[in-house]
């Protein structure tokens, strides 16, 4: 049974999203303490880890990505976790063929707390890069934006290509890193293929779920993530995985991303699974999926000991 401690950590993002709409609709304080606002209630940086990430993240490599950022023309420090296939161990053209997989994650929490999900997709047979976008864990201090992360991930996505040349490669994204990955994935044009994992298609459209979603206050969200305005131009198979009991992004909301996608593409509804767990209790599901639209080997995975 949940702790209450843990308890809280669930209902904080639905918290954090509902003071958002309060400063919407109470936006008289300007644009520039909107758009900060914003920032601050929908990326909720910091370096908080999730119960059990750090200790899923023992034993992956720590890797940093520098890169002079071309918004702020200040230099950019990205913390990343890297955890290699079985088959970089391999002869060259094995390890050619294996794919590597960015790892985007969500509001809050730090790259570590995602270390379970990542070694679940390791477990499929990828290499994975999670990388940290600026203002959470130990990458540069700032406030995070939407442009920002979307630079960092453009970041680690080259990183990857730089150190494993002929890989293909694969974008994943989890809640807001879900909203992240089809940016990339609309912007780059030589991905392998798209998961998104209990996403949405943009924050206006998260807010309308909203006991006060009614409110017209679209014209004033200044960090849109309109993942629904892009999904179209991205040109590798897509799937998007949501669960049915997802009480902090509905899974309507999910399934309205995916079908904005062009084929090839598959939806998977995880049954019972929540915004946190749908990885985990959807394994098979998921597993089954990416053969099919992808083409990988339905490897068989390892079961995780974490339900994150």
């Amino acid at each position: 049974m949940p702790t209450p401690a843990r308890l809280r950590r669930r209902r904080f993002p639905l918290l954090a999203l509902g003071g958002l709409l309060a400063a919407l609709v109470a936006a008289s304080t300007g644009c520039a303490a909107l758009d900060e606002q914003q920032r601050r209630w929908i990326f909720q940086p910091g370096t908080r880890t999730w119960w059990g990430g750090a200790a899923a993240a023992e034993g992956m490599q720590e890797r940093w990505i520098t890169f002079t950022s071309a918004a702020s023309t200040e230099p950019v420090k990205l913390h990343a976790l890297w955890l290699p296939a079985a088959q970089l161990n391999a002869p060259v053209p094995a390890r050619a063929r294996a794919p590597v997989l960015l790892y985007l994650h969500g509001a809050r929490w730090d790259v570590a707390s995602s270390a379970p999900r990542m070694r679940r997709l390791h477990d499929l047979g990828f290499s994975v890069l999670g990388v940290d976008y600026r203002g959470f864990g130990r990458s540069s201090a700032a406030l995070p934006s939407e442009q920002m992360a979307l630079e960092d991930a453009r970041a680690a996505w080259q990183w990857l290509a730089a150190e494993n040349p002929g890989a293909p490669r694969y974008v994943f994204g989890h809640s807001l890193g879900g909203a992240i990955a089809v940016q990339l994935a609309a912007e780059v044009h030589d991905e392998a293929g798209l998961i998104v994992e209990s996403s949405f298609p943009s924050i206006a459209d998260v807010v309308r779920t909203f006991k006060w979603g009614w409110l017209p206050v679209g014209p004033l969200i200044t960090q849109r993530l309109d993942a629904g305005a892009r999904i179209a131009e991205v040109g590798a198979p897509v799937l998007v995985v949501h669960g049915s009991d997802d009480t902090l992004i509905p899974p309507e909301l999910g399934r309205a991303l995916y079908e904005r996608a062009r084929d090839p593409k598959r939806f998977v509804l995880v049954p019972g699974g929540s915004h946190h767990n749908s990885n985990f209790v959807g394994q098979q599901q998921v597993r089954a999926a990416m053969a099919e639209l992808f083409g990988l080997p339905a490897a068989q995975a390892v079961e995780s000991a974490s339900s994150q």
